[in-house]
């Protein structure tokens, strides 16, 4: 544990961001996931289902809890599996 003031702070900091940052990347696999599922049962909401992971993968990317480039991956492989399922 630390003993120094600003030690202690900096660990309380870094326990809430650790709680924030778990929900956001908790919401953009659980939105990727029922994207994929809906894509694959060729769902009516498909589309937006994809819509709206695209978008939380975005956010989590912009505040940092995912990398970009792991989020555009993200993003590419869905957008790719529901072009397949359209076609």
């Amino acid at each position: 544990m630390p003993r120094i003031k600003s030690a202690k702070k900096s660990l309380r900091k870094s326990q809430e961001w650790q709680v924030r940052n778990q929900a956001l990347r908790s919401r953009a696999k659980t939105a990727v996931r029922a994207a994929r599922s809906a894509v694959d049962a060729k769902a009516a909401e498909a589309e937006a289902s994809v819509r709206a992971a695209c978008r939380i993968a975005d956010r989590a990317a912009a505040k940092g809890v995912l990398h970009r480039n792991a989020a555009a991956r993200k993003k590419s492989r869905l957008m790719k599996r529901a072009q397949k399922a359209v076609a």
